[in-house]
């Protein structure tokens, strides 16, 4: 059995968040925002364009419960801490056979051939380029609502027509309804569990949407939080060399959020088509070779994954059982490291409560206004959210102890800034 340590923390990182000199080049939607390639994205109550105050971030107290971002509180594994350790000190050459290697053992696990994965530093920016490589003015983008924001900021920044569709009454991705959206997309956006719901989408169903989709359609499965789940991967998929794309992360189970590594799978037509999406927003750094080598011994540490997943879905269970027995609404279903629970006021307000009481929570979607999306932290950080929650449940919307309540803006992490 793996040892675990929470290591490299990200938790002081994100409360004296100061450097985002690679923001550009590791989420290049932003980088195109930035530089004024389309519209800027759309920015929810109170929030600063990208960058706008990097380097002078508020401070968070040092006791804020962080579990706003979907980030692994063990952080990285002790076999991934040894990689770090025993690569830094090679860093002053490049290494490129480093990455090689760790791009090998992918090919290995997951029987793909040669071409058929790009290491990446972290998955935002091969999503963006998996994204904007597929979508355009007569090539939209069908996507869930609510689900993760990435795909219609990057249908903006390429001004495609967007296309959202409501989940299921089980709050999956109705792929049916998605088909019928628009006779011939650029591309099909399916995160898979969704975030912000936890919830996931049946691999049967994302097969069917395979089978029956227009051809030179694309089917983008985002799978960061796969891992989580106890469910099957569309990832053969990429093997048979159908139109599909998947996108996965060394950011969540493996805890690296900090350290940025991640992946895109696809046919090598499909990844060569990367290279068209026209620069700035091509930029992509080059993954380090410490990154590397932490995500090489992650993917080779055997018990890595299934001790991880039981500890999330304890604690994930704990808190769920916690919230419906005091009669709270929840969105059911989650296997991720997140679940919704229903505020009954808007959830932007509600976040701001709860940051009074030293807890930040995730944000909000305007398909869901009154639910608010909560990260699965360790057992004593979700029994303080506990505390809070009901605490702030307590409270009159808008008020404290009757009185009305003018909160402060304050800064809450979110994967959203992630550089």
């Amino acid at each position: 059995m793996s040892s675990f340590s929470t290591g490299v923390s990200r938790r002081n990182f994100m409360r004296i968040l100061g450097a985002a000199s690679a923001a550009a080049t590791s989420y290049p939607a932003l980088a195109a925002i930035q530089q004024g390639a389309a519209a800027a994205p759309v920015q929810g109550p109170g929030r600063k364009a990208f960058g706008a105050d990097m380097g002078d971030m508020r401070h968070l107290n040092a006791d804020t419960v962080i579990i706003s971002s979907n980030e692994n509180p063990l952080g990285p594994a002790q076999s991934a801490l040894g990689a770090i350790a025993t690569t830094a000190p090679l860093g002053g050459r490049y290494h490129m056979e480093e990455t090689m290697q760790t791009v090998q053992v992918l090919y290995d696990q997951f029987n793909l051939k040669k071409g058929y994965i790009a290491l990446t530093p972290g998955s935002g920016g091969p999503l963006d380029l998996a994204l904007m490589s597929n979508i355009g003015p007569d090539k939209p983008l069908v996507y869930a609502d609510p689900s993760y924001e990435q795909g219609p900021r990057a249908a903006d920044t390429m001004k495609a027509p967007k296309f959202p569709v409501p989940l299921t009454a089980t709050y999956a991705h109705d792929v049916r309804a998605m088909l019928k959206a628009h006779p011939s997309p650029g591309a099909y956006y399916i995160v898979n569990p969704n975030n912000p719901t936890g919830t996931m989408t049946p691999r049967e169903d994302i097969l069917w949407l395979l089978q029956n989709k227009p051809a030179g359609s694309v089917v983008i499965v985002d799978e960061a939080y796969f891992h989580f789940s106890d469910h099957e991967s569309v990832l053969d998929q990429v093997a048979a060399d159908k139109d599909i794309i998947v996108l996965r992360t060394f950011s969540k189970i493996y805890g690296m959020a900090g350290l940025r590594a991640g992946y895109a799978a696809g046919r090598p037509d499909l990844l060569a088509k990367f290279n068209t999406v026209a620069a700035p927003a091509r930029s992509l750094a080059s993954i380090s070779i410490t990154s590397s080598a932490a995500a090489r011994a992650s993917l080779l540490d055997k018990d890595l994954v299934s001790l991880r997943r039981k500890i999330n879905s304890d604690v994930r269970a704990e808190t769920l059982e916690f919230l419906t027995k005091k009669g709270y609404k929840i969105v059911p279903g989650s296997q991720a490291n997140m679940f919704m629970v229903d505020v009954k006021r808007p959830g932007r307000a509600f976040q701001m409560q709860m940051m009074k009481e030293n807890v930040a929570i995730g944000r909000t979607w305007a398909a869901m206004p009154n639910y608010v999306r909560v990260t699965v932290g360790t057992k004593d950080e979700m029994a303080k959210f506990e505390t809070a929650f009901v605490k702030c449940m307590d409270q009159a919307p808008g008020t404290v102890n009757g009185a009305e309540l003018h909160l402060p803006e304050h800064y809450v992490p979110s994967e959203l800034h992630r550089a």
